[in-house]
């Protein structure tokens, strides 16, 4: 008796064994009993694998959705006065074929330091936070002018006039320094800075512009160079 019991419960394992085979081989037999526990583990593991991808689908759309508030939080409003010298310098430039006379005086440098003597006259102090962020902007302006900051028609007159290392702050000025504000938005979005800090570089920026605006007369050229524009 022991022997055929034993002999009936090694074919049961046995039997069990092949079921098990069975299901795992072919597709169809997944809706047989012996792989209904199988079926069981792959559905418990699919939602989780959903799960993750959901996750991540979400950390994604938040990075996105992160980034779109970043530019709507660091968004800039130009004043209209220099809305209105954006475009005639837009309309210079790419449709009446003119380019801006360089070097320019004053040049970026200078109208930083201008800034810089006039914020420090109204506060009566000079303030470290002012001086980085005006190192910043030189900054921003020598790195980004050769990538965003020039029409097509001023990318030879830049290759003429930026040799030997010659910062761009130096040689261009404030019709070149306005363009930089317009990509502002984009270029802080990515920079991971506190939204406070943010909120108050904004502040300042918008201050600067309120001083090239004051000064638009001194600053601006209210006409371009005709002679040069159709080599660019």
């Amino acid at each position: 008796m022991k022997l055929t019991e034993e002999n009936v419960m090694k074919q049961q394992a046995l039997d069990k064994k092949q079921g098990v085979d069975k299901g795992s081989k072919s597709g169809r037999s997944g809706q047989t009993k012996p792989k209904s526990s199988t079926d069981a583990k792959a559905d418990k593991e699919d939602p989780k694998n959903t799960m993750t991808k959901g996750k991540k689908r979400k950390s994604d759309s938040g990075v996105e959705k992160d980034n779109s508030s970043m530019e709507k939080l660091v968004k800039i409003q130009i004043p209209s006065t220099l809305k209105k010298q954006l475009v005639d310098d837009w309309e210079f430039v790419t449709q009446q074929d003119k380019l801006i006379k360089l070097p320019r005086s004053p040049n970026v440098d200078d109208i930083l330091t201008k800034y810089l003597e006039y914020r420090s006259k109204k506060d009566g102090t000079m303030t470290d936070s002012i001086g980085e962020i005006l190192k910043g902007i030189r900054c921003y302006f020598d790195k980004a002018l050769p990538v965003m900051l020039l029409y097509k028609k001023e990318r030879q007159q830049y290759l003429e006039v930026i040799v030997d290392d010659v910062s761009p702050s130096t040689i261009y000025g404030a019709e070149h320094l306005l363009r930089l504000f317009v990509k502002f938005p984009e270029l802080l979005a990515y920079v991971n800075i506190e939204e406070e800090t943010l909120i108050r570089l904004q502040q300042k920026l918008m201050d600067f512009l309120k001083f090239l605006q004051k000064n638009q007369s001194t600053f601006f050229l209210s006409a371009y160079d005709g002679s040069r524009g159709s080599e660019g």
